[in-house]
């Protein structure tokens, strides 16, 4: 933590200041952001519409077959689209919104009234995320939408727009349908579990009551209780105090295997030509980021390892100018390689 010349405080490059507004920021991407847990779980199902034919979308994501849905999209073919990709500090994550709207600005050569935009997440790293812009005419893509589609109105479906291997939905069409209902699903499940929770805690007050009242009988007989019976009780504590500090520290060793294993594990399988820049070991959940001048290979050396039940890369390989490709790897470790 520093102070800089205009006395403001700062950690880790985050101003002190604007906390709250990382803090409302942190709660909007967990419940609205492109890549929320829950909106993948929540969001309504997109039926797309594009000339290869019709699929159906679920938070971004395609799904295995064609489902029933209310929401509509199109995609747009990309010689109505302009697009760029933008590399953000991740510092700034909370002024996302207004770092892109003053980028459409000085960016469109649309009029003001006539453009529409969005955007989507490609990779995000621990200093930056690379972010995919597009700007299209809203003009040009309802004359697009009444030639191939016979639809007139703005708000009759969504636009999509696929950039680098993302679906992005361009704001100012029919995306507002999905949306209400998204935020509807959202209030009931906060509902749920706000009763959930009144129920939990209902059903602990009770067992406090009961306990009180338990409590107080065990009090009174304890007052004629022999000194030797105290003490015996105060042994039987101490031994139930002993057990449960045993089972938690066998279930940390359960849980948190020495890392040390897998380190040993990957430095015998990766060749002199794998470089590991961080590696982070939770439980049977193993991320890892490295540089190779074959990351495909790294990728199937690490899945044919009997000691990996599976090994995913969540983002693409990114080729360096060295040479080397830049690869970002989640391995689950199966059960029993663990020690």
């Amino acid at each position: 933590m520093k102070l800089d010349s205009a006395q403001h405080w700062q950690l880790f490059g985050y101003d002190m200041r604007h906390l709250g507004r990382y803090w409302m920021a942190a709660w909007r991407d967990l419940l609205f952001s492109h890549d929320s847990p829950i909106r993948h779980r929540l969001d309504e199902v997109v039926t797309l519409r594009s000339a290869a034919g019709t699929r159906s979308y679920q938070a971004g994501k395609a799904c295995s077959s064609v489902l029933e849905s209310e929401c509509t999209a199109v995609l747009v073919p990309d010689d109505l689209v302009l697009s760029k990709t933008i590399s953000i500090p991740i510092q700034a994550e909370s002024e996302l919104s207004s770092l892109l709207d003053l980028e459409v600005r000085s960016s469109s050569p649309f009029a003001a009234q006539d453009t529409r935009w969005g955007w989507s997440v490609v990779t995000r790293s621990d200093a930056t995320i690379e972010v995919v812009l597009a700007i299209v005419s809203a003009s040009a893509v309802m004359t697009f939408l009444g030639r191939e589609y016979d639809s007139h109105d703005t708000q009759a479906q969504e636009v999509w727009v696929e950039l680098s291997d993302v679906m992005v939905v361009l704001q100012g069409f029919g995306e507002g349908l999905r949306e209400r209902r998204y935020q509807k699903r959202l209030q009931h499940s906060a509902g749920l579990f706000a009763v959930i929770a009144i129920l939990l805690l209902s059903m602990a007050a009770v067992s406090a009551l009961y306990k009180t009242a338990e409590l107080d009988r065990v009090e009174r007989l304890s007052a004629t209780t022999a000194a030797a019976a105290r003490q015996a009780s105060d042994f039987r504590g101490l031994l139930t105090v002993a057990n449960e500090t045993i089972g938690a520290a066998n279930e940390v060793v359960a849980n948190y295997p020495n890392p040390h294993i897998e380190i040993a594990r990957l430095t015998a399988l990766l060749d002199d030509d794998v470089y590991i820049s961080s590696l982070s070991v939770d439980g049977r959940q193993m991320e890892m980021r490295g540089r190779a001048l074959d990351a495909a290979k790294v990728l199937e050396l690490l899945t044919n390892e009997p000691a990996y039940a599976s090994v995913a890369a969540p983002g693409p390989t990114v080729r360096l100018s060295d040479g080397f490709e830049q690869f970002h790897l989640k391995i689950l470790i199966d059960s029993e390689a663990l020690p």
